[in-house]
């Protein structure tokens, strides 16, 4: 599972709790963007590597993998994935994304050869229902390296949570506790 995790929240855990039991992973690893090629984080690396460790304390399925946080950019997932695949030599890959982050994977960088490097597995999110016709239109072979997971979904973003936790008391059962204190005391998001 890739991205900012500015911050990380309970919809990554729910993708990734959800993609582990379904799919019979060894381990979900956690990989931090260290530059974003696609957005400004605002937010330093090693903030928000601190809430991704938080977020995932306590479950042994789950990883902090630092690759892509330290390595010259720029960020990009297709250049990720063979770091990883000689980092874990006998493994085999799904990218963990939202069906949000899938209607956009045709201008992805590479997503061909992201394609032939890992399968998607995908978690609905509310408000977005892709068009698999429609994205085999630009990449034939997506709806074959496709997994569609059925889990339970939640409709919240990172982006929601920096904007909010300014201005809101609580954001329990949205944040894990740790995260959420995180961040307040680390004046992150005002």
């Amino acid at each position: 599972m890739c991205g900012t995790f500015n911050p990380p929240h309970i919809g990554h855990l729910i993708l990734a709790q959800t993609a582990f039991q379904l799919l019979g992973l060894d381990r979900v690893l956690f990989l931090p963007v260290g530059d974003p090629t696609h957005k400004s984080t605002g937010t330093r690396l090693t903030d928000r590597l601190e809430m991704t460790k938080l977020v995932i304390m306590g479950n042994e399925n789950f990883e902090l993998d630092t690759t892509d946080a330290y390595r010259e950019g720029p960020h990009y997932t297709s250049t990720l994935l063979p770091l990883l695949k000689e980092k874990f030599r006998d493994g085999r890959f799904w990218l963990l994304i939202g069906s949000d982050s899938l209607i956009t994977f045709p201008q992805w960088h590479e997503p061909t050869h992201l394609l032939n490097d890992c399968r998607l597995a995908v978690l609905n999110r509310p408000g977005y229902k892709p068009d698999m016709a429609e994205l085999a239109q630009s990449i034939p072979e997506l709806p074959n390296r496709t997994d569609f997971l059925d889990g339970p979904t939640i409709h919240l973003s990172s982006s929601w949570l920096r904007q909010n936790i300014p201005t809101t008391s609580s954001m329990t059962y949205l944040l894990p506790a740790e995260v959420e204190q995180y961040a307040r005391e680390q004046r992150l998001y005002e």
